[in-house]
């Protein structure tokens, strides 16, 4: 987040002094590595023993109960977590069986495109535990460009609320002056050894492509349903060592 903050300074000010609104940009002898991203936090699913665990701990959980539709939606349909929070009713069929999604929100609540600028058509049976989910939360009179989902205050959701239900929120400090850290549902769960290991809400997407794909679902089906190329589906989704199949005897 630093390096990415620093670096949109960095190239503001280049525009800035190019439009002669400043005379030179402070961030340009500023060098800072970006930091990779360590693959075992990032391309990992869970196995459905572990989805539907956390998925019941928010349905019960007492502070954020309010979440469990969003985090039931983006497990059953990979989505990604920004393409949720800029979800409207408009764009779900009046069944609640075909989910347009074309839109998305980047760290800073902004409205974008997708992605990869793909826009896609998710569908869901009739009957389908997500299209009933969707039914069940839908009101009765709504606005088309409502968003579906929100924070428990009723505005939109970002990131940043993400991280505080799901990881960790924060709030002043202790008599000690510690930090005071209350830990989110997934978080929990760690702790009290209900589920083996930790991983960030992206995790939702790749532990449904991982178990599409476990069930015999096409790559050109599961790549057109999360909005991605077959090649990255192969490299990124596949999780074979969650799915635990046994090798055919050939």
């Amino acid at each position: 987040m630093a390096w990415d903050i620093l670096n949109n300074y960095s190239r503001c000010c280049n525009w800035a002094v190019n439009s002669k609104f400043i005379p030179d940009n402070p961030f340009e002898k500023l060098k800072i590595k970006k930091p990779k991203r360590k693959l075992e936090d990032n391309y990992q699913a869970f196995t459905l023993e572990q989805r539907d665990i956390i998925i019941n701990a928010f349905e019960n959980h007492p502070v954020h109960s309010h979440y469990a539709s969003l985090i039931k939606f983006m497990f059953w349909t990979g989505c990604r977590p920004g393409e949720a929070f800029a979800l409207t009713w408009g764009d779900i069929s009046e069944d609640c069986c075909r989910i347009t999604i074309n839109k998305s929100c980047n760290l800073h609540r902004i409205l974008k495109g997708t992605k990869n600028g793909k826009n896609r058509v998710f569908p869901t049976a009739k009957g389908s535990k997500l299209q009933q989910l969707l039914l069940t939360i839908r009101p009765e009179r709504f606005n088309p460009k409502s968003l579906v989902f929100r924070s428990k205050s009723q505005k939109p959701l970002s990131h940043d609320i993400l991280q505080h239900f799901w990881n960790e929120s924060t709030s002043g400090c202790d008599r000690n002056g510690e930090v005071c850290r209350y830990p989110g549902v997934v978080k929990e769960l760690v702790s009290k050894g209900e589920i083996d290991f930790y991983l960030k809400p992206y995790a939702t997407r790749h532990t449904f492509a991982t178990w599409a794909i476990a069930q015999g679902i096409s790559l050109d089906k599961v790549a057109l349903w999360i909005g991605d190329e077959v090649e990255t589906v192969l490299r990124h989704y596949c999780h074979p060592n969650v799915v635990k199949s046994e090798c055919p005897d050939f």
